[in-house]
Order: C-alpha cells, then sequence, then structure tokens
C-alpha cells in the first residue's frame, strides 16, 4: 500500500463575511482551489493531465450547506471552480464537524489502495448566512435532533454546558473551582495564540484572564449551564484545502522532504449525550470513544504521546479541549488542569494545544475544520507555520469531533 505524503494546502481569512461582501460558495471554491493546488505546487492544467489517467480524485467535506446555503450536491461544484475538474470524481462527505476528516479519511485510503496518485480534500461552510438562533437550530442536526436539539435555543453550548457538569461528577476529587479556572485559562491561551495568526478570525480580539474566569457578566454572559461566551468557538465562514498524494507521484516529480500521515484513529460514540455519559461509567475517561482513536492512532503511527511536539484539538468549546488533554495522554484522566496550570499546553509549553489558534481562536467553518487542522499540523511540521510555528515540530497530532463526541478523528503527521 502507497503511504500517503501531504503536498500542502491553504484556507481561506476566517475573519471574512463572505455573504456581506456579496459572495458565495463558488467563490469561496474558487479562491480556496486556486491557492491550495499553488501551495501544493501544482495547477489546474496538472489536474487535466492527471485525469487524463484517471489519477486524481476530489473529496468533499461539508457539514449542512442544505440549510445554511440551500444547496446540496456539493461533489459536482468543483465543475464551476474551472473545467479541469470536468471528469474528475468529486463527492461529498458528512459527519457534522468532523465532515472534512471524513473527506480526508476518504482520500488518504485511495491513495492507499493505490487507486490514484492525487487526492484533494476541501472542507468549507459558510454559517453567516443566517442569523445565530437559526444557525444554532441548524448546527443541532449534528446532535440528535428530536431528542436534543429540536425547539432549543443554542443547543450545544448547553450539551456541552453538560459536559462540564458530568467531568465534575466523574471525578469528585475535582475541585469545581480549578476546573472552571482551566476552563478560563483554556480559552485565553487559545485567543493569544489566534493573534499570532494571520488567517485567524479573532486575531484582532484580545481575552483577559479576568474577563474570561468572570461568566454570568454583560460581557461574557452564561449561553449553557457553566460556560459563557468566552468557552464558546466561533461562527465562521471559511474553507480550507490539502493535497494528498502517492509514493509514485513524488518520485515522478521528483518532490521530496514533505510529510506523510503516520497514523489515523476513527471511532463512533452513542449519539445521544446521556448515553455517552452512562456508557463511560465502565471507563476512566470522560469521552471513552475519543480516547480509543488517539490511541488507534498511536498504535498506528508506532509513535506515543513523547514524540508528538504539537497537537490540534477541536475545541468548540473549553470543556471539549479539557476533555481531550487526557485523551491524548498529556495527563492522567481527571487531573488535565494540570496540564493547564503549569504551562504544558501554552505555545511555549513542553505539548503546546491549539498554536493556530484552535477553534476558538481560529474559527470553526464546521465543515472546514478538519482540513485546517490536517494543514496546521502540515505547517507546523514542515516549520513553514510563521507567527506560530512551534520550534522544531517533527510530528504533529490532531483530534476532529462530530457532534458531542459522536464522531471523533484523530491523524498523526511527520516527517519520514
Amino acid at each position: 500500500m502507497s503511504r500517503v505524503y501531504i503536498l500542502g494546502g491553504a484556507q481561506t481569512d476566517f475573519e471574512r463575511n463572505w455573504t456581506k461582501e456579496g459572495k458565495g460558495m463558488v467563490a469561496l471554491l474558487k479562491e480556496v482551489m486556486a491557492d491550495g493546488l499553488g501551495e501544493a505546487g501544482l495547477s489546474f492544467d496538472d489536474i487535466k493531465e492527471l485525469n487524463k489517467d484517471n489519477r486524481v480524485s476530489c473529496f468533499v467535506g461539508n457539514f449542512i450547506a442544505e440549510k445554511y446555503t440551500g444547496q446540496g450536491h456539493l461533489g459536482a461544484f468543483l465543475t464551476e471552480v474551472d473545467p479541469a475538474f470536468y471528469g474528475v470524481p468529486s463527492a461529498r462527505y458528512e459527519a457534522a464537524c468532523a465532515s472534512s476528516s471524513v473527506a480526508i479519511d476518504a482520500a488518504a485510503t485511495k491513495i492507499r489502495a493505490n487507486d490514484y496518485d492525487v487526492a484533494i480534500a476541501v472542507g468549507w461552510e459558510l454559517m453567516k448566512t443566517v442569523d445565530s438562533v437559526v444557525g444554532g437550530d441548524f448546527l443541532g442536526r449534528a446532535a440528535y435532533y428530536d431528542r436534543e436539539g429540536k425547539g432549543i435555543d443554542l443547543p450545544f453550548p448547553k450539551l456541552f454546558g453538560k459536559l462540564a457538569d458530568e467531568t465534575l461528577k466523574k471525578y469528585p476529587d475535582l475541585d469545581e473551582k480549578r476546573y472552571m479556572d482551566a476552563l478560563a485559562r483554556i480559552s485565553v491561551i487559545n485567543y493569544s495564540n489566534a493573534r499570532r495568526n494571520p488567517l485567524a478570525q479573532t486575531r484582532k480580539w484580545f481575552m483577559s484572564y479576568d474577563q474570561a474566569s468572570m461568566r454570568g457578566t454583560d460581557t461574557n454572559p452564561f449561553v449553557g449551564g457553566k460556560l459563557a461566551v468566552s468557552d464558546c468557538s466561533q461562527v465562521t465562514d471559511g474553507a480550507a484545502v490539502v493535497v494528498l498524494c502517492s509514493e509514485k507521484f513524488m518520485k515522478e516529480r521528483g518532490i521530496k522532504d514533505k510529510p506523510v500521515i503516520k497514523g489515523y484513529g476513527h471511532r463512533v460514540a452513542p449519539i445521544l449525550f446521556e448515553k455517552k455519559m452512562a456508557d463511560n461509567v465502565r471507563y476512566e475517561y470522560i469521552l471513552p470513544w475519543t480516547r480509543q482513536a488517539v490511541l488507534d492512532a498511536y498504535r498506528r503511527s508506532g509513535l506515543s504521546v513523547d514524540d508528538i511536539d504539537a497537537f490540534e484539538i477541536h475545541d468548540c468549546f473549553t470543556s471539549s479541549e479539557y476533555a481531550a488533554i487526557s485523551s491524548f495522554g498529556l495527563t492522567e484522566p481527571g487531573k488535565e488542569y494540570e496540564a493547564v496550570e503549569n504551562g504544558m499546553i501554552s505555545f511555549d509549553g513542553k505539548k503546546p494545544v491549539n498554536p493556530s489558534g484552535g477553534l476558538i481562536g481560529c474559527g470553526h467553518p464546521v465543515g472546514a475544520s478538519g482540513c485546517r487542522m490536517l494543514l496546521d499540523l502540515y505547517k507546523q511540521v514542515t516549520g513553514t507555520a510563521g507567527g506560530y510555528q512551534v520550534e522544531g515540530a517533527r510530528n504533529a497530532m490532531m483530534l476532529n469531533i462530530g457532534g458531542t463526541a459522536t464522531t471523533n478523528y484523530v491523524f498523526v503527521i511527520g516527517a519520514e
């Protein structure tokens, strides 16, 4: 089976509001595909040539464009980007917030199986077409909508607020004040990291510890249980693309020093939040299927947490990042606060988490986040992350979840 290399990719500026610009899906895709191919050293003419021998395919990740933009059949819309995509196999993949990770997984599988030599994974979402209440209802479809989303304002902040409650319940020795302080510090770290990232949605924002820790105020109101606005990821327009290729293609082009996908994990937990919590009674971890996806990725890569230099974690809420800290093996379960308090996960810490700013700081266009995370891993291990480069990064790891950690995707990439 072929090794899967990452040639490069691109991300749109997550600060932009495409609806206000009078632009839609096709404009978004045209921009990110042109930039992504260029960064990967390819052109539309290369796509045409590869397609003559059926050596290229495309994989589109998107969660719910039918609601946000009124459009389905998304795989076919790459033909609107450029005629080079006429005839190129392309389809849409969906798994809520992990939609573009599914696209990456499918693309990588086709490379491993020697079906194609180049596979393009692109994820996107346009979320600023509606107000926050309507958008929150749309996002409720990532949960069990009839039982967890329908008729509930902003269902996901409430569900991840319940995760905070359940974390305190599962680990009775965990002091609530210490836990909430750790969540506030996670928020501050991610906003601070975003200020280093020229494509981050909140790069011009500032989040102080005082604001993040003082919830329930006019500037930081509660939105779901113990969680406030500072604990939430962003509503974002954006797209990201990564270009994967085979070892054969690398040799043909004389390309060297590109990272490879060293390992992956994919696990699905019960879709109902209450069933997840009932299931975790048997395990040490609050999110055992997330932990299992991480273990699968370590096993497939032959690496351990000691080998990983940077992490991109799905911080849709601070409570999800907190739970992921132990899932990666950075601490024991129930002791995640230690990695926050001792500076381990800070930008200049031993194991930096979300140097890009994460979903809280960089932004969270739902269908794009998996591709954006993989692209940021690529930047870290190739030394091209600019102002948010982790010094000496050789291996990097990501966690992308869909729903309330229902779909769990983990990828490890690194230098050969």
